[in-house]
Parts: C-alpha cells; sequence; structure tokens
C-alpha cells in the first residue's frame, strides 16, 4: 500500500482512539463528582490513568519493536472498550478506579505502537510530515471527544455517553482484525538494532531533558482536563460548555500545529518548547480567576495554543534521538516519564484541593511550567542556543504542515 495512505489510515484509527480517551476523561471527572467525589478522588482518578502505564510503558514500546505494531493495536483497542464497559455495567465510583486503570494500560499499547508505526512509514524527512499529520489528528480527536461527551451527557446521561465511546474505540481493533494489511507485520525503521537498558537511555542528554519537557507539558494538558470540569461545575457550568471549553484547547493546538514548522524554523525547536512552558504557565494563572464562560473558552484557546506545539515537538524529537533499533522503547520511556509526573502531581495537587480549593491546583501547575520553562533556558545557555540535538540533520526533525 502506498506510504501516504498508510499513514492517513493509521491516523484516522489514533483519532477514534483518542476520541474515547480524551472523551473518558471528561466523563470520568464529571461522572465522580455525580457520585459526590471530591478534589482528592478526582486526584487519584487522574493518577490511576497512569499508574500502571508507568509500570509497562517502555515494555509496550520492546513489544512494537519486536512482535510488530499490529497485534499492541488490536489490544489496546478491546482493552479500551473494556474498559469503558466496566462503569457501563456497573455504575459507581470503585468501577471509575477501575476503569482509568484500564483505560490508561490498553491505551498505552496503542499509542506506542502508532507513534512507532507512523515513524517508521518513511526516511526522516518523511517522518516529519507523518508526525505533523499525526498530530494534527491528536487534535481533532481532542475536540471531539470532550464536546462529544459533554453534548450526550446533558442529552442522554452517562450511560449513554460511555455506551458510544466503547463502540468508537472498538472500531480499530475490529478493522485491525479484519483487514490490517497496510500495516506491514513488522513495522521497524530502518535502523539496526543496538543493545542497551533503560539507564543507557536516560543518560542520553539530548533525549532526557527532551523526556521532562514532555512530562511537563503532558501533565498541563491533563489537570486541565481533569480540574477543569471541577472549576465548571462550581461556577455552574453545564457539561455541554464544559466540554466546548476544553475543546477549545484542542482546537487551538490544530491551528499552530499548522504554523509550527515556521515557528521553528525563525526561533529552534528547543526555543519553541521553552515559550510554550512559559507561556502555558501564564495561561494557567489566569483560570481560577474566571467565570465567565466566554472567557473561560478563550484563555483555553490561548493554553491550546501554548501547549499544541509541545507534543508534536517532543514525540520527533524522542524518536530521532532514540538509539538505533530502539524507539519504540524510547517512546515507551517518554511516557514512562510522561505518567511518573501525571501520577505525582494529580496526588499532590488532590490533597491541596481538598483544603484549598481548586485556586492552588492551577496556580501551582503554572509554576511547575514556569519552572520547566527557566530550566530549559538555562539548558540553552549551556548547550547553545541552535536545534534541538545540535546536529545540522537534526533540523529535519522540525514537522512541516499535512500533504
Amino acid at each position: 500500500m502506498n506510504p501516504a495512505l498508510a499513514v492517513y489510515l493509521t491516523v484516522a484509527l489514533s483519532v477514534l482512539n483518542q476520541i474515547g480517551l480524551k472523551g473518558s476523561k471528561v466523563l470520568v471527572a464529571l461522572y465522580a463528582l455525580h457520585f459526590g467525589a471530591g478534589p482528592i478522588a478526582i486526584g487519584v482518578l487522574a493518577a490511576t490513568y497512569a499508574s500502571v502505564p508507568l509500570l509497562v510503558a517502555v515494555y509496550a514500546g520492546r513489544v512494537s519493536d519486536r512482535a510488530g505494531v499490529r497485534p499492541p493495536m488490536v489490544l489496546g483497542s478491546f482493552g479500551m472498550g473494556l474498559g469503558l464497559l466496566i462503569p457501563l455495567l456497573h455504575p459507581a465510583l470503585p468501577s471509575l478506579y477501575l476503569a482509568a486503570a484500564i483505560l490508561g494500560t490498553s491505551n498505552i499499547f496503542f499509542h506506542v505502537a502508532t507513534h512507532n508505526l507512523i515513524g517508521a512509514l518513511g526516511d526522516k524527512q518523511a517522518r516529519t510530515k507523518n508526525f505533523s499529520t499525526f498530530s494534527l489528528g491528536s487534535s481533532i480527536s481532542g475536540f471531539l471527544g470532550p464536546v462529544l461527551v459533554g453534548w450526550q451527557i446533558d442529552s442522554a446521561g452517562y450511560p449513554s455517553a460511555l455506551a458510544i465511546l466503547a463502540a468508537i474505540v472498538l472500531i480499530p481493533g475490529t478493522l485491525l482484525c479484519v483487514y490490517g494489511r497496510f500495516i506491514a507485520a513488522h513495522a521497524v525503521g530502518k535502523k539496526e538494532h543496538a543493545p542497551g537498558g533503560v539507564r543507557e537511555l536516560l543518560a542520553n542528554g539530548p533525549l532526557r531533558n527532551t523526556l521532562i519537557t514532555s512530562g511537563l507539558i503532558l501533565t498541563g494538558i491533563d489537570l486541565f482536563n481533569f480540574y477543569m470540569p471541577i472549576h465548571g461545575r462550581s461556577i455552574g457550568l453545564t457539561a455541554s460548555f464544559i466540554g466546548i471549553v476544553i475543546g477549545m484547547q484542542a482546537a487551538a493546538a490544530f491551528i499552530v500545529r499548522l504554523a509550527l514548522p515556521r515557528l521553528a524554523q525563525r526561533y529552534t525547536e528547543k526555543r519553541v518548547l521553552t515559550y510554550c512552558l512559559l507561556m502555558a504557565g501564564l495561561t494557567y494563572f489566569l483560570f481560577p480567576l474566571l467565570q465567565q464562560p466566554v472567557l473561560l473558552a478563550a484563555v483555553s484557546f490561548i493554553l491550546g495554543l501554548a501547549l499544541g506545539c509541545g507534543q508534536p515537538l517532543s514525540i520527533i524529537l524522542t524518536y530521532n534521538h532514540s538509539p538505533p533499533g530502539r524507539a519504540g522503547e524510547a517512546l515507551g520511556m517518554r511516557l514512562t516519564v510522561n505518567k511518573l509526573i501525571q501520577i505525582i502531581v494529580p496526588l499532590a495537587f488532590g490533597s491541596m484541593g481538598a483544603a484549598f480549593g481548586v485556586f492552588p491546583i492551577f496556580w501551582s501547575n503554572a509554576a511547575l511550567l514556569l519552572a520547566g520553562g527557566w530550566l530549559n533556558t538555562l539548558y540553552d545557555r549551556r548547550h547553545g542556543p541552535g536545534g534541538s540535538t545540535g546536529d545540522p540533520e537534526a533540523r529535519t526533525s522540525t514537522p512541516e504542515p499535512p500533504a
């Protein structure tokens, strides 16, 4: 099959999968509030999405490197369907915790495999365009998931929203079982395998710095998805409008990713990542001060402009910094770092929210993002303000607009 067509089909499957994941995070948070959960319980739910994936992310990468990408994608699709059916069949707060653990774990296998597949479908120049297309698909799912869930909750209730998300996430696995020929049995890159362990990956300075930055960016996105519903409910917003506010972040990410190549060419990839952290940190300070729905949507859009650049850049740089034949493992390590931060931060912020409300949750995360931007600035001063890899060829890591 034509590699370009294979990329678009892979992105389409990923969009369906991510609609389920991103929609589920809003749904689980609102459903937990419906059952009387407080900030601590919401924090534990957010951490539960990341707890088991923290342990299996690197293993999921190795599976996609050695066994091919189809098996983990099928496993991830059906596993997410199971996770969404559990609270549908047994609606209770404990079911949401079990669902969150299954959803997070299943998504890791699908997520790492698709990233590895996208990276393998073409040479370095084609890879940048492929990852750019992939990131646009992620923005689409980030908008559709929360908006669909909010509208469905208001119009038909939580069980209906769960059933729709379950049906959506089962589509990729079903299609791969029936017609998976567009994916090679072993979709691996052109690098040859090089042995090594996790310690060797972490000893890679540029890769390590990229992993930390990626964790801060993803934490900023996830905390917003979990704690914006709490803030929205506290000021009387409907589920539909909460979904729209969260969806505005993804809409902005879609727009900024179209301009990302020009931004990176002008300022370098490293500086764009630094500006993302600083801008997101400043934006986070505004959320708890606002109660007008339109202003919340506008600030959410600004946050999406900041965080929307960070995700695709961190994925591309992780793939390009990976040792030969270990791209999937490096991408799994990226998710391990992400999940570790996603466990620590929500638990700490949930306890803080129980004592002081949502204000310190948003402001503490703002301080975390600003600190990350400041540390990146120090890194630039020590290693030079050039490209992220320090080698002229690395400039090809900048994403290009989709074909």
